[in-house]
């Protein structure tokens, strides 16, 4: 199986209101969709989200990648052998964000040749947990969302984004956890916020007011001193944006880390599965992290959620709520689980003419 063509679509789906991210505030997100045609007739997609402070790229940058370097390297090469393809990537250093959007087309181009959905192909799940995520806010509209959310969505656990202050991040889960009552699982992401130093009573303040556990405290490195701040908790440290490739997440493990994140749209699925195997020999937590995803890009995430072992953590790829369009339409979400669905390839699940409408140059 060759690929014969390709199209890249570009386009911006609004929110529902602004948000405020760790680096930006936005009313809407920006994503580009590659669409891969192979001799067989099949079809392989996937999108990345574009925000240069979460991947270094634009959709020009990843643009020229793509056409001119690494769809050029695989002209005339089969790409139905994964190992294959991968170690061919591998021979061309760099543009991480054009490689992920490429590795996940090819494996959804897979899927859709052996006539399965990527989930099924891999042996997972057909229903995944999900969580939903607050980002920053007042406490008190932070509470309304996620008794909101849970009374439509029947979540179980939510979570909550710090870097407010101590007192304020404090004062949110707090009141979250009153609202919400302790069946509700609660995790924080400070996205590393706070100097390193004070990344152990972040966290056990956190834990106290309610969190099972916290992800970047601070700025984290797979080193001695992350060593030993995980060995002083009696709580995993969940690492997400120090952990930037496959080589990281084992020093990280190596360094005693206990939970990881897997960002598929961050990494590229091959990566995020060497990933997930990597924890499950160490024994570590996974979850499958939310990077802005749209209904289509959760898809993606969620066939790698699917087959992660039954002590992961739900998936919190259902950013897709935010916004107020989609190119494609998902299952409602029910008791906090999405039922994944059954249709082999996702070209097929997307509306072409959304797409065509929500295009930008």
């Amino acid at each position: 199986m060759r690929i014969v063509g390709h199209t890249l679509y570009r386009y911006r789906l609004p929110y529902a209101r602004a948000v405020a991210w760790s680096d930006t505030i936005e009313d809407g997100a920006d994503f580009l969709l590659l669409r891969l045609t192979a001799d067989t007739g099949q079809e392989g997609i996937a999108e990345t989200v574009l925000k240069p402070t979460w991947n270094g790229a634009s959709a020009r940058t990843i643009a020229a990648a793509l056409e001119d370097v690494r769809l050029p390297w695989l002209d005339g090469q089969d790409v139905s052998d994964p190992a294959t393809v991968a170690a061919r990537c591998a021979m061309i250093p760099g543009q991480q964000a054009a490689c992920t959007l490429l590795d996940n087309a090819l494996w959804d181009l897979r899927a859709a040749a052996a006539g399965k959905p990527l989930w099924q192909l891999w042996g997972g799940r057909d229903a995944v947990d999900l969580s939903w995520v607050l980002t920053r806010q007042a406490p008190r509209l932070m509470v309304r969302e996620a008794v909101d959310v849970i009374a439509r969505y029947g979540f179980r656990a939510l979570k909550i984004k710090g870097g407010q202050g101590l007192d304020i991040d404090v004062q949110a889960v707090g009141e979250i956890r009153a609202a919400v009552g302790s069946d509700i699982a609660l995790f924080v992401d400070a996205n590393g916020a706070y100097p390193r130093d004070a990344a152990k009573a972040y966290v056990e303040a956190m834990t106290s007011a309610g969190a099972a556990l916290v992800e970047d405290p601070s700025p984290l490195a797979p080193d001695a001193a992350f060593q030993v701040l995980q060995e002083s908790l009696a709580s995993p440290v969940l690492v997400d944006f120090g952990n930037t490739c496959v080589r990281d997440a084992a020093l990280f493990l190596a360094q005693g880390a206990r939970a990881l994140s897997l960002k598929p749209g961050r990494f590229g699925l091959t990566a995020t599965r060497q990933m997930a195997e990597l924890a499950a020999a160490h024994h570590a937590q996974t979850v499958v992290g939310m990077f802005g995803e749209s209904a289509l890009g959760t898809l993606t995430a969620l066939a790698q959620a699917a087959c992660l072992p039954a002590t992961a953590l739900p998936a919190e790829t259902t950013w897709y709520l935010a916004m107020t369009a989609q190119i494609t339409d998902l299952p409602a979400i029910r008791d906090g689980r999405l039922r994944l669905p059954a249709t082999a390839g996702l070209a097929q699940q997307v509306d072409w003419d959304r797409v065509t409408s929500f295009t930008r140059s």
